[in-house]
This record gives C-alpha cells, sequence and structure tokens, in this order.
C-alpha cells in the first residue's frame, strides 16, 4: 500500500506501507525437523493458534498458500500418510 507522512505543517510526503515480515524457525512434527519460513507477524500469530504448522497447513487450500508453502504442504501429507500406513 502507499500513502502519505502527513508532518505537523501538513506537508505532505509520499511513502509505502510494507508487511512485517520475519524469518520464522517453526517445528514440524511430521516432518521432525525445523523448518525455516518467511511470514507475516499476524500469519505467525494464526500458525501458533492452528497448532503448529503442521495442522496450519494441512487445514489451509493449497490456493491461499505461496510456492514454497505447498511444497512443505505435500511433503507433510506424505510423512503423515506414511507414518498413517
Amino acid at each position: 500500500m502507499a500513502g502519505n507522512n502527513v508532518s505537523h505543517a501538513n506537508n505532505r510526503t509520499r511513502r509505502r506501507f510494507l508487511p512485517n515480515l520475519q524469518e520464522a524457525s517453526l517445528f514440524s512434527d511430521a516432518l521432525n525437523k525445523q523448518v525455516q519460513v518467511r511470514l507475516t507477524t499476524s500469519a505467525i500469530r494464526t500458525v501458533e493458534k492452528r497448532g503448529g504448522i503442521d495442522a496450519f497447513l494441512l487445514s489451509t487450500t493449497s490456493d491461499k498458500l505461496g510456492a514454497k508453502a505447498r511444497v512443505l504442504k505435500r511433503q507433510i501429507q506424505k510423512a503423515v500418510a506414511s507414518k498413517a500406513a
């Protein structure tokens, strides 16, 4: 998004509103390893609320995920299927 910085004298200069991206390492129970992801802070809170990265990815539709998240979701699905079999 874009907008204006407005000073006390009401001068306006253009600025950008960027997402608060963070590098996070989350533990995947299905893969039994740490996974490095780049998420917004709100997404990190959502992952924690849903019960971890495995539950979050399995409950989210693939069209709402990025390319790296889709690859990770497929790896988790394969790991869960092999543990069940």
